[in-house]
């Protein structure tokens, strides 16, 4: 898909699941040289479409998905990837998400902070890294200055975006978190995707034909498409800590039945009015392929990839996909940036972009605070907060950070920020045992 004439830019890709941000970014002009996932079902789905929807032969799609845990070194070795065009990735949400505990750099799931060290490490012209909207919260501001901090000592203009899905042609509320990095050269080009502008398709107008094949009464179903006249929840495809294939938590699934869509499960086959398949189902489940199609793998473009597995692993493989027209979209405008096409802007380098002020008072400061000196050092950098958001912050920072309490001889208490907690690649890490213990549970 790359332009008339110009060679496909080459992309290493982490996290890869089953392959939705790989698609897109196909789509978008790009060629993987490297995709790595941990997941042997989702990696032997990304194989199996890399030869039947994108033309790799069945060597170069063996060679390159690679499967095993990408922060291994025995699995790739970054330093044979140095100054690749793209380096992209869909690094576990979990450690993010408000449906979980939110445990962010103490989860061993996390792999957000070592991406950026990837970054660093392999100095690719553009970064890409995807995530859920909790990340985007109040509770990860000190997390995100770190990655904002850190990017901006390896030489990365950095930007980050809440994205929407059904804004690029997706028919579902999917809202998802996404960092872009590049070099200055290709930064001064870049420009967010527009968003489209016409409608996704309701749930309704989008499984109408899928639907048709169960047994439904030409009316009924005419019926069903009526009442399905919105785009869908969030896809929630969950973690092999939890049970099968569900549609969300006790909110997305009111909204489901709102539309005529029983969300405790997933059928086995194309559903009727009364869904026989599916005992005591009030109303129609979706079948595997439908939420494929929810989650944006239809069309011509998008609409060949095949799933291999049973039912529930398919399910999450699409559920924890980033939907393909999204990475499509960002792809254009990041491979744009790297042809240096475009309208090219001005960069005003010297912008410090402020997450949590906390944090960079702490961060700056060379001595123990505390939150009254937090308090007034705000306040002479024109960002003022008051005793109880210090204290917020403070409280969100130290489970990312280890912060320090310093106890004072008149009873006051100072804080001095300490290491963070993520993992980063260090050989000693707690990351390690927790990743060995939980590895048949991890998604």
């Amino acid at each position: 898909m790359a332009p008339d004439g110009q060679e496909p830019l080459k992309v290493v890709e982490i996290c890869a699941g089953a392959g939705g941000q790989t698609l897109g970014l196909e789509r978008a002009g790009f060629r993987h040289v490297l995709a790595i996932e941990l997941d042997e079902q989702a990696a032997a789905t990304l194989r199996h479409n890399l030869v039947k929807v994108l033309g790799y032969d069945e060597k170069e799609a063996e060679d390159t998905v690679r499967i095993g845990d990408v922060a291994d070194p025995e699995v790739w070795d970054p330093d044979e990837y140095c100054g690749i065009d793209l380096l992209a990735g869909g690094v576990p949400c979990p450690p993010f998400s408000i449906a979980g505990k939110q445990l962010g750099a103490t989860d061993e799931r996390d792999l957000f902070a070592w991406a950026v060290e990837l970054c660093g490490r392999v100095q690719p012209k553009a970064l890409l890294l995807e995530n859920v909207k909790g990340l985007s919260g109040s509770r990860f501001t000190a997390y995100r200055q770190r990655v904002l901090d850190r990017l901006r000592e390896y030489g990365y203009i950095t930007e980050w975006r809440l994205l929407q899905a059904d804004d690029y042609g997706v028919s579902q509320l999917r809202p998802r978190f996404v960092l872009v990095a590049l070099k200055p050269e290709y930064a001064e080009y870049f420009e967010w995707p527009a968003k489209n502008t016409e409608r996704p398709p309701t749930v309704g107008e989008l499984l109408k034909d899928l639907m048709a094949e169960g047994d439904w009464p030409p009316e009924k179903l005419e019926e069903w498409v009526r009442k399905a006249n919105k785009i869908a929840p969030t896809i929630v495809g969950g973690s092999k800590r939890h049970g099968g294939a569900d549609l969300g938590p006790t909110r997305a699934k009111l909204a489901w039945e709102a539309m005529g869509i029983d969300a405790k499960g997933v059928a086995d086959g194309p559903p009727g009015p009364g869904n026989p398949r599916v005992k005591g189902a009030k109303y129609p489940m979706l079948t595997v392929e439908m939420v494929a199609r929810i989650q944006g793998w239809y069309g011509e473009e998008f609409g060949q990839w095949e799933f291999l597995g049973g039912k529930t692993s398919r399910y999450r493989q699409i559920g924890n996909a980033f939907p393909p027209p999204v990475a499509k979209a960002i792809g254009v405008s990041i491979a744009r940036a790297l042809r240096k096409e475009g309208v090219r802007k001005i960069l005003v380098e010297d912008t410090d972009t402020v997450h949590d002020p906390v944090y960079r008072v702490l961060r700056d400061s060379s001595r123990p605070l505390t939150v009254d000196q937090i308090v007034q050092r705000l306040a002479e950098t024109r960002t003022p907060m008051d005793h109880p958001d210090v204290e917020r912050h403070l409280n969100h920072l130290s489970r990312d950070f280890e912060l320090k309490e310093v106890a004072r001889s008149n009873g006051d208490v100072a804080y001095e920020l300490g290491e963070f907690k993520a993992f980063l690649g260090q050989e000693n890490h707690r990351r390690h045992d927790l990743f060995a213990k939980n590895r048949s549970k991890i998604s």
